[in-house]
């Protein structure tokens, strides 16, 4: 989706009455338009099918549906199995536990073997706020993108990730797709185009490029609004929702046109979307570079709003690190 100079400020994608919705609930509603249209899609839960709204499809499909229990390892196993045996596996858990705890068996039983397997991490962020720092996946993007033959989705909304999740499924191998708890702004479309490793371009400008991923898209332009009106720079917005593959072209040309990069995720700045930025940046266009993540730490219990707020995952915290990378040039 790329929108012009004049749409990217417009009231309407800022307003106030903009819809609310929780990246889960965009992957429940994908699930079960999956399993109408194909019945060897099938989902797998680690006892959390109402969290991570695999329970939508376990109502309406109770026959392609297996409660697997608190035993992400066997969630893991179970799903490449089924994978061999011809179904679409998707399997379902909190992105700390899957891929956090089963990293192995997705390493060797999945990703190794190239299973067909469909791995759905919710409760990602630190945005899960109160269930604390055991709970608040900031390293996923990192134990993922590293793998082998594993492709990594990280959905800006509701609507984006319903797309994510039937675009994973009509690919062949093992695939990623992170989502979070709390509900954040729509401001994708069904219209909005979006395609495995083609990343979206939702501004055009000269003076820094910001390139986000997951809900803190929205956020960049929020700070790209900031930047126009307050200090008269035009900031190029990138949503990169895939970090495997990395549209390393878009990247790359943006930011020779820039000359200056900021990278914005709800994940640890080592390892994540800045780290795959910096790594395509380095060989072909190497710029100065600002990452707005979680500074190498764990999070901790509290409102989701201070927890980003305490941890510099905010439009203030974009607009300063542009200002800053600006100078550099």
């Amino acid at each position: 989706m790329r929108i012009s100079p004049k749409q990217k400020l417009s009231k309407n994608l800022f307003s106030k009455k903009i819809a609310m919705a929780a990246t889960r609930d965009g992957y429940g509603e994908a699930l079960v338009a999956l399993g109408e249209k194909n019945d060897k899609v099938v989902v797998l839960c680690g006892d959390l099918a109402e969290s991570t709204r695999s329970r939508v499809f376990a109502e309406t499909f109770p026959e392609r549906f297996v409660e697997v229990g608190v035993a992400e390892q066997n969630l893991a196993g179970l799903a490449a199995g089924m994978a061999f045996a011809g179904y679409i596996p998707f399997m379902s858990s909190f992105a700390v536990f899957s891929p956090g705890r089963n990293w192995d068996q997705i390493r060797v039983s999945i990703c190794y073997a190239k299973a067909n397997v469909k791995i759905a991490g919710g409760h990602a962020g630190i945005s899960v706020g109160p269930d604390g720092a055991t709970h608040q996946a900031m390293e996923d993007i990192a134990i993922t993108r590293v793998l082998p033959n594993m492709v990594v989705v990280v959905p800006a909304d509701s609507v984006e990730t319903k797309k994510a999740a039937v675009a994973i499924a009509e690919r062949e191998g093992p695939a990623y797709v992170r989502f979070g708890r709390p509900a954040v702004p729509v401001f994708t479309t069904q219209k909005s185009p979006f395609e495995i490793g083609v990343a979206n371009v939702l501004s055009s400008g000269a003076d820094v490029t910001i390139i986000a991923c997951g809900p803190m898209v929205y956020t960049s332009l929020e700070a790209a609004l900031v930047l126009s009106k307050k200090h008269k720079l035009r900031a190029e917005v990138i949503n990169c929702h895939t970090i495997k593959p990395l549209d390393a072209k878009t990247i790359v040309n943006s930011a020779r046109k820039t000359g200056a990069v900021v990278c914005a995720e709800e994940h640890q700045i080592h390892g994540g979307l800045g780290s795959a930025v910096a790594e395509a940046l380095a060989e072909h266009a190497p710029v100065p570079m600002r990452f707005v993540g979680m500074p190498d730490a764990f999070g901790e219990s509290g409102e989701a709003g201070a927890l980003l707020e305490k941890y510099g995952m905010t439009k203030e915290k974009i607009v300063k690190s542009a200002l800053d990378v600006i100078q550099q040039k």
